[in-house]
């Protein structure tokens, strides 16, 4: 199979720009000679790679392929950069996918992507539950991804990093309100409860601890870091927040004080052998150590 690099580039575009025509800008080419190429690709590979909808999407042949396009260009701009490639000057940014949770990106991650960044780096950032990460690595859309997964990926190398604390949080009037005789399955069973979105079951896991049966509390949606633990702080309900977050000025109170759940985080990234991925996985590795438990 003659798989040619313009062919793998333009089907990174494609699926990374949603259309034809974005991938014709980013590559500074026509659309036509993206249509080419792509159609040159399937051919070459003997079966569909996208589908032509609005954002296009890879099909699972497509997936396979993508993951050995964003390897080779991950690679091709490492090399570049070595030799110095006069096409791809030296300080030209290695670009580098990243799959991170929400809590990690607001608390221990940016920080370590600032430093990364120095060394000519660009990252473009997935945010997805730490439960969830895997699947961007199993499909080629990033290379490294921060997980509660131990297993390795096919193909991938895996670390642990260390593990995040959180425990059940309120600000001191909500307790007065729901809890003033202690958490019970009659309390959580009223007590508004905030959940960062649907997947997020980690409050009805510490309901479940408590209760050993199911309970249908009011809850809020609050799909962001920081306003999850804003919202715990202005008393719209309870939730599970990372000790990292936890303020010097915070009045708030955990609803039982042995409560908490550690959630172990692992770092796992395409085993490629490149300087600059492996300059991020250190990086990280060296934040988690200082942050976490």
């Amino acid at each position: 199979m003659d798989l040619q690099l313009d062919q793998l580039r333009a089907l990174d575009a494609v699926i990374s720009e949603g259309t034809f025509e974005a991938a014709a800008r980013r590559l500074n080419v026509t659309p036509s000679a993206i249509s080419q190429r792509i159609k040159a690709l399937e051919d070459a590979a003997g079966r569909i790679l996208v589908q032509r909808t609005k954002p296009v999407q890879p099909t699972d042949s497509g997936l396979t392929v993508l993951r050995l396009a964003r390897q080779i260009q991950l690679l091709s701009g490492d090399t570049a950069r070595e030799l110095g490639d006069a096409h791809q000057p030296t300080d030209r940014p290695v670009s580098i996918p990243i799959a991170v949770n929400a809590d990690s990106l607001q608390t221990w991650v940016m920080p370590a992507l600032g430093r990364a960044a120095t060394h000519g780096v660009c990252f473009e950032i997935h945010r997805e539950d730490e439960e969830h990460t895997t699947r961007l690595l199993r499909d080629g859309t990033v290379m490294a991804a921060i997980t509660s997964t131990a297993t390795a990926v096919q193909g991938c190398s895996v670390r642990r990093l260390g593990a995040m604390r959180y425990r059940p949080t309120a600000n001191p009037e909500f307790m007065r309100t729901w809890f003033a005789l202690g958490a019970s399955a009659k309390s959580f069973a009223v007590a508004p409860v905030i959940l960062f979105d649907r997947k997020d079951d980690m409050q009805f896991r510490l309901i479940r601890q408590y209760t050993r049966k199911p309970l249908n509390p009011p809850r809020h949606y609050i799909p962001s870091s920081a306003g999850f633990a804003d919202a715990i702080r202005l008393g719209l309900g309870w939730g599970m927040m990372p000790d990292l977050q936890l303020r010097p000025d915070d009045a708030l109170i955990p609803l039982d004080d042995k409560a908490f759940f550690d959630i172990p985080l692992y770092w796992q990234q395409w085993k490629l052998d490149s300087p600059a991925l492996t300059m991020v996985a250190e990086t990280i590795a060296a934040a988690a150590t200082a942050a976490l438990r």
